[in-house]
């Protein structure tokens, strides 16, 4: 994941660092984790549209990995690459956030799509099938997955936000921060026991074992396009249910 350079003591560079904390020592750490964002940009980049930049999405990690380097406790005994890459995953999404990415059009179809798989999955109390989606949207089947083609670039950010994915490992949380985590935890396990067999795998490839589309695409034997759509379905009918439950406590 990291440099493998045996030349270079990185537990040496962090007492250093922390002595001293010169810009000096602080640009050498963050040279050997550079690798780090290399990888988490290109995890990010598989569900993001061409029009994105790469260097950009590189830079904004570039940043986090400084943030996390000047923030990082290493009394807290927690993995600094696990700590650092929620810190560049988290900078790069503030990126793609504060850029506006999303053409208008995407965005019609997108609030169009996931308004018929949480009316029509309401009312049918269960996953739907494509056909029915489809019917749904005045779709045929083969517009429809045309349709989720291009929407898929909007499955990057919404799940994360859902996940808390970049929320940074500060402190010990409290009691009630652990309740509510727990609760998230098993709403979410409730949303992904709801979903179909292929979409389930494919979560737990995706979010859980960290592999990328392509790894999944091999595992299951299918093409990127359709992981891809899965992956889309996926998360629109958790956002679905998530917003059902959320709605059945208000």
């Amino acid at each position: 994941m990291v440099n493998e350079t045996p030349a270079i003591d990185v537990a040496s560079l962090w007492h250093d660092y922390l002595e001293n904390k010169t810009v000096e020592l602080r640009n050498q750490l963050a040279e050997y984790y550079l690798p780090l964002v290399k990888l988490v940009a290109g995890r990010l980049a598989i569900s993001l549209p061409s029009h994105v930049d790469r260097d950009d999405l590189l830079s904004s990690g570039f940043f986090g990995l400084l943030d996390a380097i000047d923030r990082y406790d290493i009394e807290r005994k927690n993995k600094f690459e696990t700590y650092a890459g929620i810190r560049i995953r988290g900078a790069m999404l503030d990126h793609l956030r504060a850029k506006d990415w999303l053409p208008v059009a995407i965005r019609q179809r997108i609030r169009r799509y996931e308004q018929a798989v949480y009316e029509l999955e309401n009312r049918l109390g269960r996953p739907a099938t494509d056909e029915e989606l489809a019917s749904e949207l005045s779709l045929s089947v083969r517009e429809l997955i045309a349709l989720e083609g291009q929407i898929s670039v909007a499955t990057v950010i919404p799940l994360d936000d859902y996940l808390r994915a970049d929320s940074p490992l500060t402190g010990d949380p409290g009691p009630s921060d652990r309740m509510e985590k727990e609760e998230l935890r098993q709403t979410l396990s409730a949303a992904i026991e709801r979903l179909p067999e292929k979409e389930k795998k494919v979560v737990a490839l995706y979010y859980y074992e960290e592999l990328t589309l392509k790894e999944i695409s091999l595992i299951l034997n299918l093409s990127e396009a359709r992981i891809s759509q899965l992956h889309t379905k996926a998360i629109f009918r958790m956002r679905g249910y998530l917003a059902r439950m959320k709605a059945s406590l208000v």
